[in-house]
């Protein structure tokens, strides 16, 4: 799998030896050359042309008031921030920005892939705060420290120190010979048909969680996985661990419950059943469209190391 996966550009600094120097967060937001972007409910506020509105520091002033700011990460000598304006009301929010609050996820692929990640951590950073305003351990209010990325509990006789969470997810494309297995999840009303995923539990393992996912909610039983890549996926939180598994059975018996349908593709199905609007596939921007798209450029009858 080619290394560009949306949201996984890790060449910018996330300059964590600066997140406590007090010193060198003022000077940066001061700076004229620093980038702060505005987040309003978790959503960028962009331009006509899909471009993300970033302000200068001293355009920054008068929103600083609304939230905090998370330091992002440095690319070359210029600091990345984000800024928390969720208190501004609709109206509010019109005023005081030109552009349009839109979901990352909506212009992802107009962007380039180190601003696609960079603004992924951000909203990533931004649901983080927003669900522990509260201390998870005694529910006393919670302060921001480490330029955003902690917060610390107010109550004396607790202070606990929090830090943001990933929650790992497998997601996979089922092989079996020349064919793989892609189904509707029964929460989506239109014929989008993608890999199986499922969220990794307490105590398993990564293919354990791959052979389990599957075989809950297909029935298809399976046997080696072979690792493909990850993805950062801040919707709100996860971290999406991408697998090909080679089925063992092939018979398909889908849980009703979370998948509503599921049958085998042939390359030549897939091309078919797309090209007729029979099937829609995954988004551009997601692992699970990598995993569909990185099979069907393999030849028919191609061996695959690590499946045989």
């Amino acid at each position: 799998m080619t290394p560009s996966m949306r949201y996984a550009d890790g060449e910018f600094d996330r300059a964590a030896e600066w997140r406590q120097d007090a010193d060198w967060l003022a000077a940066r937001l001061s700076e004229p050359a620093s980038k702060i972007y505005p987040i309003w409910r978790h959503r960028y506020v962009f331009t006509e042309d899909k471009a993300p509105v970033a302000l200068a520091p001293a355009a920054a002033a008068a929103l600083a008031d609304l939230g905090q700011t998370v330091l992002l990460g440095v690319i070359g000598e210029t600091a990345h921030f984000s800024l928390d304006i969720s208190a501004l009301s609709d109206d509010g929010l019109a005023k005081a920005l030109a552009g349009a609050a839109r979901d990352l996820r909506d212009v992802a692929m107009h962007l380039s892939h180190r601003t696609a990640a960079i603004l992924a951590f951000g909203r990533g950073m931004s649901v983080w705060h927003k669900d522990h305003e509260f201390c998870g351990r005694c529910g006393a209010l919670t302060q921001v420290e480490r330029a955003g990325h902690a917060r610390r509990c107010l109550d004396e006789s607790c202070g606990r120190l929090h830090f943001p969470r990933t929650d790992p997810a497998v997601i996979t494309l089922v092989i079996d010979g020349d064919r793989c297995l892609l189904a509707r999840r029964a929460t989506i009303s239109i014929p989008r048909f993608s890999t199986v995923a499922g969220f990794v539990e307490t105590g398993e393992t990564l293919e354990d969680a791959v052979r389990r996912e599957v075989a809950e909610e297909v029935g298809v039983i399976t046997g080696p996985v072979l690792y493909r890549g990850s993805q950062p996926w801040p919707f709100p939180s996860s971290l999406m661990i991408g697998y090909w598994a080679r089925a063992l059975d092939p018979r398909i018996k889908v849980d009703g419950e979370e998948i509503s349908e599921a049958a085998w593709f042939t390359r030549g199905d897939i091309e078919r059943a797309v090209a007729a609007g029979e099937i829609i596939l995954p988004p551009e921007d997601s692992i699970s469209r990598r995993l569909v798209e990185d099979w069907r450029e393999l030849p028919d009858g191609a061996k695959i190391a690590g499946l045989e």
